[in-house]
Formats: structure tokens, sequence, C-alpha cells
């Protein structure tokens, strides 16, 4: 690697760490390229450089801060299969109804301006997407083609990344109904409300009764060890 290459990665990561603490200090809205640029001793100039806007920047420490989640890191560093695929539906399904009951409200905050810039320029909810999708995408997809190929699942449309997609959103729809202290649908227990969410959201892409009754609700593997996305993040 080059010394041009290495000072060029540094101070991206001196952006980013700069960045980290402006938006634990002022939140997203109080956050300006302009005072982060300050925080990193740059030019505003050099900042757009590395990152175009304030949402880049949120974006990427958004997916750096997933990328480092040790649970997740595991989960996709496991053999594709149809076991690993309802893990990451429950896992999906859990961070995001528990959202309301977190201790955290930095989570929700985020939540919001992800809705939020769906009915603005939509440049945050794109630049997440896109990210997330690199991130998950491909052990969705592997783990349901191994599914499919075991007879657990059934094929739906030529798109895969597209039930990933279907079932995050309708996670997203769900959570936000919980998210106002008085919640805008009442539904009822939420361990049964979860699980019943699950159930949807698998069968939608495809997998089997059997399946479902087999894998659902499992203990999730066990840690052993660095992942492979641990150890290439």
């Amino acid at each position: 690697m080059s010394t041009l290459r290495m000072t060029s990665d540094l101070r991206r990561q001196l952006i980013l760490s700069a960045a980290k603490r402006c938006f634990a200090r002022s939140g997203f809205a109080g956050t300006t390229t302009k005072s982060v640029a300050a925080a990193a001793a740059i030019s505003e100039g050099l900042l757009f450089k590395h990152f175009p806007s304030k949402a880049a920047l949120y974006a990427e420490i958004l997916a750096e801060e997933c990328e480092a989640d040790p649970d997740l890191a595991h989960l996709l560093g496991q053999e594709p299969s149809t076991a690993t695929l309802v893990e990451l539906v429950q896992g999906m399904v859990d961070h995001f109804m528990q959202l309301r009951d977190a201790p955290d409200q930095e989570e929700t905050q985020r939540m919001r301006l992800m809705v939020t810039s769906h009915l603005d320029d939509g440049e945050f909810a794109r630049l997440l997407y896109d990210k997330v999708g690199k991130l998950i995408g491909p052990t969705f997809a592997a783990s349901l083609e191994r599914a499919i190929a075991a007879g657990e699942a059934t094929k739906i449309g030529d798109e895969p990344l597209n039930l990933f997609w279907f079932a995050h959103h309708t996670v997203l729809m769900g959570a936000l109904t919980q998210l106002p202290a008085t919640p805008c649908l009442p539904y009822g227990d939420a361990a049964a409300a979860e699980r019943q969410l699950c159930q949807f959201i698998l069968r939608g892409i495809g997998l089997t009764e059997a399946a479902i009754s087999t894998h659902l609700g499992r203990q999730p593997s066990p840690i052993a060890g660095p992942s492979v996305t641990a150890e290439s993040a």
C-alpha cells in the first residue's frame, strides 16, 4: 500500500472519529460538516473529498457499528443454511421490535431519521440500504438458496434480495407503530407478536411450515472464536 493511500485512509478514519464525537454531542440535525471538519482539524473542502455529505458520514458510521457488532459478525460468519436464515430473520425482528423499550434512545432517533429520509430527499436511506445490503444480503441470499436446495423453502421470484428488503420493510413498519408513548397499534403480548411476525416473514420468503417449526425459536449458534466476517471487517 502506498504512503499516499495510507495517509488518505488515516485521514478518513480521523474524520470518522471526529464525526462520531460531533454526532454524539449534537445529534444528526445539530451537526454540520463544518463542525466535523473543525473537530478533525481539516478544511471542509478536504472533508468533502472523502465524504460528499453529512448523510454519507453518518451512514458510514452506522455501517461500521454494524460490522463491529459481535453477534451480527458471528451470524454472518456462519455457514449459509436454513438455520442461519431463520436466525437472521429472528435477529432483525428482535432488534427492531424491542427498540421502544431500549435504554439507548439513540437507536430510536436513528430509525426516525431513516423514516424522515424517505419523506425528504432519500439520500440517507439510499446510503444505508446500500451498506446494509452489501453487509447482510450475501448471507441472506446464500442461506435462502441452501434452504431451497434442501427442500425447506420454495423459490419466490428471481430477485432473492427483494425478499430481504420486503422482510426489512415489514419489520421497520411494525416497529414504527410501537414507537409512540401510546402505540399506534396494540399487538398484544410482545413475545407472541414477535414470533408471529417471524412466522409471517419466513412464510413470505418461502420457508415451509416444517422448516419454520424446526428452526424458529432454537437457541442461536454459540460464538466459538472470531467469525469470518469479524476477521475480514
